[in-house]
């Protein structure tokens, strides 16, 4: 899995309780977008955004899917995304903050699924 551009400086990234939804189906195992707005209840417009800042700040890597896996499932490629360990910190730091919002957030180990 790689960081998309290297080359730029990684942003600080807000925590929002979205974001820390999206961390938490990472770390859950759940690896590409349409599986993250399943879980999340999330819409796209939402999800795909919040992926992208998470690679650009080098919490998040990704990897497209071999075309032909996704061809012979007649469907396009899939962008599979893995947590990094700066999206584990700020997972971390989410928890904390919405521990008094979200107390099952906050009471998940990590890579637990959000019931």
């Amino acid at each position: 899995m790689t960081n998309s551009d290297d080359r730029v400086p990684a942003p600080r990234l807000s925590v929002t309780y979205p974001t820390a939804l999206v961390l938490q189906a990472l770390v859950s195992g759940y690896s590409y977008g349409f599986d993250i707005m399943e879980v999340t209840g999330l819409p796209s417009g939402t999800v795909y955004p919040i992926l992208r800042r998470l690679e650009r700040a080098g919490c998040a890597l990704s990897r497209w899917e071999d075309e032909g896996v996704a061809q012979g499932d007649g469907r396009p490629a899939r962008r599979y995304y893995e947590i990094a360990a700066e999206g584990r910190a700020l997972l971390a730091r989410a928890r904390e903050r919405f521990s008094r919002t979200d107390p099952a957030l906050a009471a998940l180990p990590p890579g637990a699924a959000r019931p």
